[in-house]
């Protein structure tokens, strides 16, 4: 035995997964995601970088008080939070939105072994 093993979803152009990966349909789905994906982690690692930042090299900054014992850096820590729940929102927007009907549609092609491979039976 080589020790190679193979599926029997495992056709001459790999698993009907790969073949899926393969498709334009599959790639624009990816390209799509990560152009969401990337800058909003981006936007909020810089934000998060920010706060840290304030927090250690601008002490005087974040000890001003805007109200009674509220501080700026209260604020802004709080307001870490709001951001995660505004781009979490976003999020399950635009993937409602631009990603789940493709995303099913190509589930239901791998289900139904209809990307090319023989039929997977369970």
């Amino acid at each position: 035995m080589n020790g190679a093993m193979s599926s029997p979803a495992e056709g001459p152009d790999g698993t009907v997964y790969q073949q899926v990966q393969a498709t334009p349909e599959f790639q624009a789905l990816r390209t799509r995601l990560r152009r969401y994906v990337f800058p909003m982690t981006a936007v909020f690692l810089v934000w998060y970088l920010a706060y840290v930042l304030l927090a250690g090299y601008a002490p005087e900054f974040m000890a001003i008080r805007v109200v009674g014992t509220i501080t700026v850096g209260l604020l802004i820590g709080l307001g870490q939070f709001v951001s995660t729940f505004v781009i979490t929102t976003l999020y399950v927007r635009f993937a409602e939105r631009e990603l789940d009907g493709p995303a099913a549609e190509l589930r239901a092609r791998v289900e139904t072994g209809l990307a090319g491979a023989p039929e997977v039976r369970a």
